[in-house]
């Protein structure tokens, strides 16, 4: 039986709970919209005024469970910051690994959806076939798939191939979404989705498929980076926030 934490916003600070709600909210939303892998698959934040230090769900919880009193704190050698173990796995080697090396990102998000995993399999990688794609045109990494990443000897490779990057196709595996902040990146990764969902869909009927020409791949890409909604969520995540009120309240425990 899941026991549910019970409330830490008299325990942390505003800007502490202001994320928690937030990141809570995300998993609920991704869950909703059928991003689900089981229990795998985390998204993180760093604390806002503990640098140092990250939240992210349990590793028994599933997507749909996430409150914002559930999410745990560690820093980013994987302490944590309230009683229980060690971090390990995919948790400390991705997203601590990338809190260490990337002080310019405050979230990540690593998911395995059908589509994302499809299109990390297939040759091209990401093709720029819709203008959900624009938003990634020359701005996406390519991670080679070395095994589960639950080894930190994996750290190194994945941040190799990250460079400078704020979003990856982890190949035969899924992909990568980082940001500055939760309703930014959950737009970035609603987008990455729905471009890898259509490139599939395309795909799949067996036809020549057209592709966008370069110089409007770069306009559009370019065009994306001054919407509100790519930088903080703007109406998109106001309206998400509205429909979890509605059909999943308890995110904000």
């Amino acid at each position: 039986m899941l026991v549910k934490t019970s409330s830490v916003k008299e325990r942390v600070s505003q800007v502490e709970w202001d994320v928690r709600v937030q990141l809570a909210a995300a998993y609920r939303l991704m869950a909703h919209f059928g991003v689900n892998d089981l229990t795998y698959n985390h998204l993180s934040a760093r604390v806002p005024d503990s640098p140092g230090h990250f939240l992210v769900k349990p590793s028994t919880f599933m997507f749909d469970e996430v409150s914002a009193s559930d999410l745990l704190k560690f820093d980013i050698d994987g302490n944590p910051q309230q009683e229980g173990p060690r971090l390990k796995g995919g948790v400390l080697v991705i997203h601590a690994g990338i809190y260490a090396a990337r002080s310019d990102l405050d979230v990540v998000f690593h998911t395995h959806t059908t589509a994302n995993t499809a299109v990390s399999a297939q040759e091209e990688g990401l093709m720029m076939l819709s203008q959900h794609a624009m938003a990634f045109y020359k701005r996406l990494a390519y991670h080679t798939f070395g095994g589960f990443e639950f080894n930190i000897e994996q750290r190194g490779p994945l941040l190799r191939d990250l460079g400078d990057y704020k979003y990856a196709i982890l190949r035969n595996h899924g992909a990568l979404v980082c940001g500055r902040n939760v309703p930014q990146t959950f737009v970035d990764h609603h987008f990455l989705e729905m471009a890898c969902r259509a490139q599939v869909g395309a795909l799949a009927g067996g036809r020549p498929v057209t592709t966008i020409a370069p110089e409007v791949c770069d306009f559009a890409a370019r065009q994306y980076e001054t919407i509100d909604p790519a930088n903080a969520g703007g109406k998109d995540w106001a309206a998400c926030i509205r429909l979890l009120d509605r059909v999943s309240p308890g995110y904000s425990d």
